[in-house]
């Protein structure tokens, strides 16, 4: 009996002693990352190109690169949108734009909240991304001719709305291992809110950003969509541009689910009238289980796999990609 007893008045100090253990090691972090985190690190280009900027409504100031060779007027612009993850930039899509500069004009947009562009304290929301795009189209793309987009990852989900709205703009749409193409749960408006919320709290929004942007939570997550080795310098630009002034606002929308649409499939990707085309593989994030149905109720849809990839391809096979590239925009 006695022995019952004690086991009964242990058990709740050995919680309140781990809570406290947790809740020390917690504020511990909180210190560390307010006084001794660097969020003003140096940022580099991410692109050796001229970059440029813009104003937009909804998002503030947005930076792009561009690459023009001198008979640019002549030749159809490139245009290439990057991912929303934790540290994104238009780094991510730097092998495409090396490969083709000088031969077109090529444009790549540093994403609201991301990159160069503004990181202000804002609602982000799909429509602010799409909107984004949508303006580079309207006021920075000066060719007369319309454009062939490239868009990666959650990236596409935007660049396929504007498609879908600007149908006139665009002679092609390729997405590169693009999310929206499996059974999507509908999200709770409340859950999503109420994640992003938790998140980003004042008191700990930096702290929890900054245990995301780590160099070995980054390369760690990166690693999950090389077949091979991680690209080094993509891992060094994402923990740069992940410690910059304001770079946790945009990201925390993305981790607490609201900057993902769950009618993307049946609303924009199914009503596309634009030549589209997938690159894919193996996906860590992201599932294709759609496709083939989506390929058969829409002539527009073509998918072509190369394999072995895990969602970042073109750092890893571009000439492959750029093959592909090729064939798809002469058909088109």
């Amino acid at each position: 009996m006695t022995n019952a007893i004690k086991k009964k008045s242990v058990a709740p100090a050995l919680l309140l002693g781990t809570l406290g253990i947790s809740a020390a090691a917690a504020l511990g972090w909180i210190t560390y990352s307010r006084l001794f985190i660097n969020h003003k690190h140096p940022l580099p280009l991410a692109l050796n190109a001229e970059r440029r900027t813009f104003a937009n409504r909804a998002a503030g100031v947005l930076s792009y690169y561009r690459s023009r060779p001198e008979d640019a007027a002549h030749k159809r612009p490139l245009v290439l949108i990057h991912s929303i993850n934790a540290a994104a930039s238009a780094y991510e899509m730097r092998p495409i734009f090396d490969h083709y500069r000088g031969t077109r004009p090529i444009y790549a947009l540093d994403l609201p909240g991301f990159g160069f562009s503004e990181r202000s304290d804002r609602r982000y929301t799909p429509n602010t991304f799409s909107e984004a795009i949508a303006d580079l189209l309207r006021t920075q793309v000066k060719e007369d001719q319309a454009v062939d987009m490239v868009a990666l990852s959650l990236g596409a989900e935007f660049a396929a709305s504007v498609a879908l709205a600007m149908p006139e703009r665009l002679r092609s749409l390729t997405l590169i291992s693009p999310t929206g193409l499996s059974e999507r749960q509908a999200q709770v408006r409340g859950v999503s809110e109420l994640l992003y919320r938790t998140f980003a709290f004042p008191l700990w929004s930096q702290a929890l950003y900054d245990l995301l942007a780590t160099r070995t939570s980054i390369r760690y997550f990166l690693k999950q969509s090389f077949e091979g080795l991680p690209d080094e310098g993509l891992i060094a630009y994402a923990y740069a541009t992940a410690h910059r002034q304001g770079a946790r606002y945009a990201p925390l929308h993305f981790i607490s689910g609201k900057l993902f649409s769950p009618d993307i499939l049946e609303r924009v990707y199914s009503q596309l009238r634009v030549p589209t085309l997938v690159i894919y593989d193996q996906d860590a994030f992201s599932a294709f289980s759609a496709l083939p149905d989506l390929m058969a109720n829409n002539a527009c849809w073509q998918a072509e796999q190369i394999a072995p990839t895990r969602g970042l391809p073109h750092f890893e096979r571009m000439a492959e990609v750029a093959a592909v590239l090729d064939r798809f925009w002469q058909r088109a």
